[in-house]
């Protein structure tokens, strides 16, 4: 178009459509296809939204020109025109510092959140090396303080799985003779030792339950049921002399005889005897030591009727618990107190990130408006998001929804 022109007209062409002679080469260099990568992401992020910026600020510019003659207030319009230039270079400005102030943002917020990773990890870790210490202290808490005796349920079920671990050893033989017997053939010790071990387990933890509910009827003066438990108690017992306590004994009679002289025999009466002496002291130790306390709390949990503990003790207890908190559920509690401060935060790296594109791109709004509207609709460049949200052009349009709103709602 510019060569077949002559003479005037190619100088009037060359000053209306001047952006033709530099926009290609400008494109290209802030597009910088063929720079290494780095350079190229440079160029795009610092350069490319400024320099199209630049070309329609030009070609706007060019055709406001062309309209001033239209125009009434045509002092007023050029000095428009002259601001939109104006504020136009010094939004570039404020893009490039506004790209520096968002990566200072996203540095000083990256170095927070590793801060904080670094600080839960190492307070987990802290939380992880001491809680044995803390286990510790619990359990001495518990010791001092009334609550449900744990440590007296822990040795009776140590004792009990004791005292069927060793009855299980002692009677396997004559369980598999007794069964062998009646079946015909001959089973191995390992394949009935497990039942027998249940099996053993259920009529001790039944022992001390039925010491238990007899010690309790005795408390409670209950004659009636102290005789009916009674007899049922001295049925167990003469079960477990005769079947479980007499093995025990005769097992110790080789023991008996190489410390005595000449030829050994206890007879049933004797081993009977001792047996009855050895069932009355382990459950006469046992029973005072800790199965007195531990056998109504395993009670309660196999009946499920909830463990009753001394008034006040949960209150207690659960105001020490809650009195030393964790190094993790303290700092959480306080970061979930500072979430404000995160939010913050947050909103001024998110306002970093949008604000510098926003400049140039409302510049070159402003070149627009003032070529078909006659006025600029907004004030460059901006320092805040509120001064974008609070622009008087947002504010109609929000007033013009809200009563369109308003309206549907009436409707």
């Amino acid at each position: 178009m510019f060569n077949q022109a002559t003479g005037a007209w190619k100088v009037v062409l060359s000053v209306l459509f001047f952006p033709l002679f530099f926009q290609a080469v400008f494109l290209s260099f802030a597009w910088g296809g063929g720079n290494p990568f780095w350079i190229m992401l440079f160029k795009r992020v610092a350069l490319l939204l400024p320099v199209l910026i630049l070309i329609l600020a030009c070609w706007t510019t060019m055709a406001s020109v062309l309209t001033v003659i239209l125009r009434e207030n045509r002092k007023n319009y050029i000095t428009g025109i002259i601001l939109c230039w104006w504020d136009f270079g010094r939004t570039i400005f404020s893009f490039w510092g506004g790209i520096l102030r968002f990566l200072v943002y996203l540095v000083g917020t990256v170095l927070i959140l590793i801060k904080i990773a670094v600080i839960m990890v190492w307070l987990f870790i802290q939380d992880m090396f001491f809680v044995p210490f803390r286990f510790i202290r619990s359990v001495s808490e518990s010791m001092l303080t009334p609550g449900i005796p744990w440590i007296a349920v822990i040795l009776t079920l140590v004792w009990t799985l004791i005292e069927a671990t060793i009855f299980t050893y002692v009677t396997s033989p004559l369980v598999v003779d007794t069964l062998a017997n009646v079946t015909g053939n001959q089973l191995s010790e390992n394949f009935i030792r497990i039942p027998l071990f249940l099996f053993m387990l259920f009529i001790v933890l039944g022992s001390y339950a039925i010491l238990a509910n007899w010690t309790d009827t005795i408390k409670n003066k209950n004659y009636a049921a102290m005789v009916k438990i009674g007899v049922i108690e001295l049925v167990a017992m003469f079960v477990e002399v005769v079947f479980l306590y007499r093995e025990f004994v005769d097992a110790l009679v080789p023991w008996f005889a190489q410390h005595s002289s000449g030829n050994f025999q206890l007879g049933i009466t004797g081993t009977l005897l001792i047996s009855v002496f050895t069932w009355v002291g382990v459950r006469g130790i046992s029973w005072f030591l800790f199965a007195s306390h531990g056998t109504p709390t395993l009670m309660a949990i196999i009946q499920g009727g909830g463990l009753k503990t001394p008034s006040g003790a949960a209150n207690v207890q659960q105001t020490k618990t809650s009195s030393v908190p964790t190094y993790t559920k303290a700092y959480i509690t306080h970061f979930k107190n500072e979430m404000e401060w995160v939010q913050k935060k947050g909103d001024e790296l998110l306002a970093a990130f949008i604000m510098p594109p926003l400049q140039v791109i409302a510049a070159g709004v402003n070149f627009c408006t003032l070529l078909f509207i006659g006025y600029r609709f907004f004030q460059l460049p901006f320092k805040t998001m509120e001064e974008i949200l609070n622009n008087e052009v947002f504010r109609q349009v929000n007033t013009k929804k809200a009563k369109g709103k308003g309206g549907e709602n009436d409707v």
